[in-house]
C-alpha cells in the first residue's frame, strides 16, 4: 500500500533527450555544403569549425562523406549518360534517318539534272 497513485514521471535525462529531439536543429542543404566546404578548406581544425557550428564531428564526417559521394556519383554519371541515354540514342536514330533523306534528295536532284541537260541536248 505504499504505491502512489498519479502520472508516471520519466527519468530526468530522457526528458531532456526528447526536448533537445523535438528542438533540434535542422540544417539545410546549402548550410551542410557551407560547413563541409570550410572543413575541406583545412582553414580551422574540424573540431573548431564544428564546436562553431554546433554539430558533432561524426556528423560533419558524415556530411562529407555524403558530399564527396554525391559528386563522385554525379561526375561518373554524367560521362556514362552520354553513351547510353535514351535521347541520345534518340537524336542518333533522327541524324541517320535525316541523313538518308538527304541522300535521297540529293540523288533526286542529280537525276534531274540529267534528265534536263539530256532534254536541252535533244532539243537543240
Amino acid at each position: 500500500m505504499g504505491q502512489k497513485s498519479g502520472p508516471v514521471k520519466k527519468p530526468a535525462d530522457q526528458v531532456v533527450k526528447e526536448i533537445r529531439r523535438a528542438t533540434r536543429r535542422q540544417f539545410t542543404a546549402e548550410e551542410k555544403i557551407r560547413i563541409v566546404l570550410s572543413g575541406l578548406r583545412g582553414e580551422d581544425s574540424i573540431a573548431e569549425l564544428c564546436r562553431r557550428e554546433g554539430i558533432v564531428q561524426n556528423l560533419y564526417y558524415r556530411w562529407s562523406k555524403e558530399f564527396l559521394e554525391a559528386g563522385k556519383k554525379r561526375l561518373a554519371g554524367d560521362t556514362a549518360r552520354a553513351a547510353s541515354s535514351d535521347e541520345v540514342k534518340d537524336l542518333r536514330r533522327e541524324a541517320g534517318a535525316l541523313k538518308e533523306a538527304v541522300a535521297e534528295l540529293l540523288l533526286e536532284n542529280r537525276l534531274l539534272k540529267k534528265s534536263t541537260i539530256g532534254a536541252g541536248e535533244d532539243g537543240a
